[in-house]
């Protein structure tokens, strides 16, 4: 498993040693840990969860959007992406949302995956701790790589990561720039610098 880096790339095959067919976009947050002590319970917010919502969209060679898939629209239009669901609260351990790529089936116009985080309810980072998306070999269960979304901030989005066709295979990018706004429409312009 690789640690990625803000920026790092690295070539999907040759880290999981295999042609990969099937990938799993893994999502997982929870809420920051609450004041302690008398003070902390009179003056600490009720916990509520944190909606964190994963969406991926895919762009072809032109830089132009094809298809999104995200909480209200589970699977694409040629099916080769599927999100498993919306978790509204964090709880739980692991991913709290997956988005499952079946890479052989990504259509040829299709060049680049990109992976975002929204909160939905307008929470910002700095409610938020141990973050991450990561990129798993379905087939295996193994973990390929993974990518902190640390930098707690007043923002309520987060441009995770990409995956693109390059040299006839597939490369995973983290990006980590950060946004604002309730669903992965409101990134569609901060993504468009990145798909070069």
């Amino acid at each position: 498993m690789v640690s990625l880096t803000k920026g790092q790339a690295i070539s999907l095959e040759k880290t999981a040693g295999k042609v990969l067919t099937q990938v799993v976009m893994g999502l997982g947050w929870d809420e920051r840990t609450q004041k302690r002590g008398i003070l902390g319970k009179i003056l600490g917010r009720k916990s509520q969860g944190i909606d964190l919502d994963a969406s991926c969209i895919m762009y072809d060679a032109a830089g132009e959007a094809i298809d999104a898939i995200w909480f209200r629209q589970l699977r694409s239009m040629d099916g080769s992406v599927v999100h498993t669901g919306d978790n509204r609260t964090g709880a739980g351990d692991g991913d709290d949302e997956q988005i499952i790529v079946d890479l052989s089936r990504v259509p040829v116009a299709v060049t680049t995956l990109v992976f975002v985080v929204n909160s939905f309810t307008g929470e910002t980072f700095d409610m938020i701790e141990n973050a991450f998306c990561r990129l798993v070999d379905r087939s295996t269960g193994k973990e390929i790589a993974r990518y902190d979304l640390t930098g707690s901030g007043s923002h309520t989005a987060q441009i995770m990561s990409k995956v693109f066709r390059k040299d006839q295979g597939w490369t995973m990018q983290a990006i980590g720039e950060i946004g604002r706004g309730r669903t992965f429409a409101d990134l569609l312009p901060i993504i468009r610098p990145h798909l070069a």
